[in-house]
């Protein structure tokens, strides 16, 4: 279709007959990506409040068509890649952010971590460093003060203000870790997150291993031991179970992402944020809705 096509369908979207106006989204929602550009040209052309509105929900809803199916296409195929799982889910948000300013903000950290690192160093040595970088040098915090705010869940907001939820603080620690080629993974414990690092042998692969000890990172790097969490297990009344000491998958770890930002939204009422969180949420669990 004409650009000139599509503008004149553009322009029809002010229409009193809402016949007419969701006919006209349902073209343009299912052109795709590529009719954005004339929308967003559109937007800002428009006086109107309600044809602004109409274009910015066509404009969503064509970018959140397109985050469902490059989640399956995580899923299915790049699972192992929690950073894109991480960036995936904060798209929903802020779905123009700068994706290589955040490689570039890990690629960067581990560098300067790197530089400090040296052979000879214990675990407990490696995550000394570690905490001096990312807590200390870097800022980063957890965010007690407004705790199930969204923002606190999503990658680049938790790497602008230095601010999150255990589980984002988490990701970005770990991320840093295995790009340094430390051995330290997420566990995914009811009611919080935390990390672990594992006594890996040679011929082992990936997170198998033997726990040496936890880092909580929303209390700034804080090593405890598997004691601690006999501990928080038992105050909870549940019954320990093996994922609440060895780590999980990313896959995990990302949904969980979309759960707390489920939580997180259905506190603030917004229904419509929920309801859409429940369909990327669906396509881990099986439950895929149209």
């Amino acid at each position: 279709m004409e650009n000139q096509e599509l503008k004149a369908m553009i322009s029809l979207l002010d229409d009193s007959d809402s016949g007419i106006y969701s006919h006209i989204e349902e073209k343009l929602v299912g052109l795709g990506k590529p009719v954005i550009p004339l929308l967003e040209d559109a937007w800002s052309n428009a006086f109107d409040p309600v044809l602004q509105q109409r274009i910015a929900t066509i404009v969503h809803k064509i970018q959140f068509d397109g985050l469902l199916e490059d989640f399956k296409l995580w899923i299915h195929t790049a699972e192992d890649d929690l950073l894109q799982g991480a960036m995936l889910v904060a798209r929903y948000q802020y779905p123009e952010m700068d994706q290589d300013k955040i490689r570039q903000f890990i690629a960067q950290l581990k560098k300067d971590i790197w530089l400090e690192l040296n052979d000879s160093m214990t675990a407990l040595e490696q995550v000394h460093v570690l905490n001096h970088f990312f807590f200390t040098q870097h800022g980063f915090t957890g965010n007690t003060t407004n705790y199930h705010a969204p923002q606190n869940s999503y990658i680049n907001c938790v790497i602008e203000t230095k601010k999150g939820n255990p589980l984002a603080l988490s990701t970005i620690y770990m991320l840093v870790c295995r790009s340094l080629g430390i051995p330290v993974y997420g566990v995914n414990l009811p009611e919080h997150f935390v990390l672990t690092y594992l006594e890996v042998k040679e011929e082992e692969e990936g997170n198998t291993g033997r726990p040496l000890f936890y880092i909580n990172p929303f209390s700034k790097g804080a090593v405890f031991g598997k004691e601690d969490i006999d501990q928080f297990v038992k105050k909870l009344d549940i019954e320990p179970q093996r994922s609440h000491y060895y780590p999980c998958s990313h896959r995990d770890m990302v949904l969980r992402m979309l759960r707390n930002l489920s939580f997180s939204y259905n506190k603030l009422g917004d229904t419509e944020k929920v309801d859409e969180i429940g369909r990327m949420i669906a396509l881990f669990t099986g439950g895929e809705k149209d």
